[in-house]
């Protein structure tokens, strides 16, 4: 997994952040110009089995080795799944469960010796797509992290909406709006309760969803596939999860109605989403007209850590 790219000879222009991506299985680094262009990558695994202190380490070394390809000493962002308490300053919620519990920003700026600014990766996204991606430009922009997981981040005029809580765009763990009779008492979510946005609307909710419905264990893949080849009850499956994912967003519309919705993660490729959702959203939308634009991601799968980089602007 570990590799090396400069992808620029070209000149910096301003500033060079380096952002991290602190994932369950790899760890990506980049050092970013303020013009947005990448001149250094390097991902690694991520050494979770081997504990809290080895994944402070392997940050800390990839930071520092992707400084090196630069030349220039440059702030540190990092994103990472979970947050930073505002109460106890330790992190929390995190799916790699080694850094739950553990001041992460502080040791980091520790073994790097400079200030280290983190943030949920969802809201990485969020700002990289709102700075120069799919919602550059817009007032508003709620991005919208659709995978394994369900979560959300906010942007408003160029700046991540943080939260007294740290909890800002925290969507997928909102119950799924107006649910249908059927949908009651919805899914066992982890996080100890039931019907969460997440659990009908991630990867593994689209599956289970169909799993219920048909008794085919398929991923989401696997049923758009079988929907565009016309089987009848993928086709259902995708209609009920299209019609979730609008009564969900257009929660989001009524609070925040923000400009764009970016949609990143696995199910952002599934192409019918586009049209299949904001066909519906009006339904449930406290408006006569819905202007909102829903896009899709500029930078996939790299919005996080380009995120993680504008963390320090």
């Amino acid at each position: 997994m570990t590799s090396r790219i400069v992808t620029s000879r070209a000149v910096p222009t301003g500033v060079v952040r380096i952002g991290v991506d602190l994932g369950g299985t790899k760890i990506e680094a980049v050092a970013l110009d303020d013009a947005g262009v990448v001149h250094a990558r390097e991902r690694v695994p991520t050494p979770a089995v081997q504990g809290y202190d080895a994944v402070v380490a392997a940050v800390a070394a990839l930071a520092r080795r992707v400084e090196a390809v630069v030349g220039v000493p440059c702030p540190v962002g990092v994103g990472t799944p979970g947050a930073r308490s505002p109460t106890t300053g330790l992190l929390r919620n995190s799916n790699t469960v080694c850094l739950n519990g553990r001041p992460l920003d502080r040791d980091l700026s520790r073994a790097l010796g400079r200030e280290v600014l983190i943030a949920n990766d969802a809201d990485c996204f969020a700002l990289s797509e709102a700075t120069d991606g799919a919602g550059a430009g817009a007032e508003t922009v709620f991005g919208v992290i659709a995978g394994t997981g369900t979560g959300g981040g906010v942007v408003v005029r160029g700046a991540l909406v943080r939260g007294p809580n740290a909890i800002a765009g925290e969507w997928g763990h909102a119950p799924l709006p107006w649910p249908r009779d059927e949908e009651r008492p919805g899914p066992v979510c982890y996080c100890g309760r039931r019907g969460c946005v997440e659990t009908w609307l991630s990867g593994p909710g689209l599956a289970a969803d169909h799993a219920r419905a048909t008794g085919e264990r398929l991923d989401a893949r696997e049923i758009a596939a079988r929907a565009a080849a016309g089987d009848a009850a993928a086709g259902a499956t995708l209609e009920r999860h299209a019609d979730r994912f609008a009564r969900a967003l257009a929660v989001i519309i009524d609070v925040l109605d923000p400009y764009v919705i970016v949609l990143g993660g696995g199910l952002s490729h599934l192409a019918h989403l586009y049209e299949a959702i904001p066909a519906r959203w009006g339904a449930y939308v406290f408006s006569d007209a819905v202007a909102t634009r829903l896009v899709r991601a500029a930078h996939g799968d790299a919005s996080g850590v380009r995120g993680a980089a504008w963390l320090t602007r």
